[in-house]
C-alpha cells in the first residue's frame, strides 16, 4: 500500500479552517455515507482539469454541500452544473476526505452531520457544455478554465480559500495515477 502522506504531506497535516471553525484531518479512508456533508470533484475533461474562480477571487475545484436526502453522485452532478456548467460522464473515483470536527455548537444546515462530518474528494470525467448556473444561494462563479494538471495545481495554489487544499488534492490524484 502506498504511503500518500509522504507524497503530499501538507494535505495530510492537521489543520484549522477558521472560516467554518473546523479542525480537519485528511485521509484516504472512506467514511460512512451518512457523515459526508460535502463533495469536491477533480473533473477530468478534454484538455485537463476543470477549475473555477468565484466573485471573491477564490480558486477551487467544483463541489459543495450535500442537500437533504441527496446521494453523493447527485451532489457531484448538481455542483458540477452549478459551478462549472459541466455534465458528469462516468463514475466517481475515490481520492480521500477531510474529517471535520466542528467547533460550532450546531450544524451549518439542519440536515448535515454534526459534530463530525466529512468533505470528500473524487475524480470524474465530465464535459463542459453549459455556463455555470450560479444559483443565488451558491458561489458566484466568474471563470471556469480547463488546464493541464500541473497548471491547474499552480492556478489553485495562487488563490485558494483553504490553505492550499485544492491544489494538494489534485497533486494527490496525480500521484495516485487518476489524472
Amino acid at each position: 500500500m502506498q504511503n500518500w502522506t509522504e507524497q503530499v504531506p501538507e494535505l495530510f497535516a492537521p489543520a484549522f479552517w477558521g472560516w467554518g471553525e473546523l479542525d480537519v484531518r485528511f485521509s484516504t479512508e472512506q467514511p460512512p455515507d451518512e457523515l459526508i456533508s460535502n463533495v469536491h470533484v477533480v473533473a477530468r475533461t478534454e484538455g485537463g482539469i476543470v477549475v473555477c474562480r468565484n466573485d471573491l477571487g477564490w480558486r477551487f475545484l467544483p463541489g459543495g454541500t450535500r442537500e437533504p436526502g441527496e446521494a453523493i453522485v447527485e451532489t457531484a452532478r448538481r455542483e458540477l452544473l452549478e459551478e462549472a456548467g459541466a455534465r458528469l460522464l462516468g463514475p466517481l473515483t475515490w481520492v480521500g476526505a477531510h474529517r471535520a470536527d466542528h467547533r460550532r455548537p450546531g450544524p451549518y444546515r439542519p440536515h448535515l452531520p454534526h459534530p463530525v462530518s466529512y468533505w470528500i474528494n473524487v475524480v470524474a470525467d465530465v464535459v463542459i457544455d453549459h455556463e455555470p448556473t450560479n444559483p443565488a444561494d451558491g458561489e458566484q462563479v466568474l471563470e471556469v478554465v480547463v488546464l493541464p494538471a500541473d497548471e491547474a495545481i499552480a492556478y489553485l495554489d495562487a488563490m485558494d480559500d483553504n490553505q492550499g487544499v485544492m491544489g494538494n488534492v489534485v497533486r494527490l490524484a496525480q500521484a495516485m495515477g487518476l489524472i
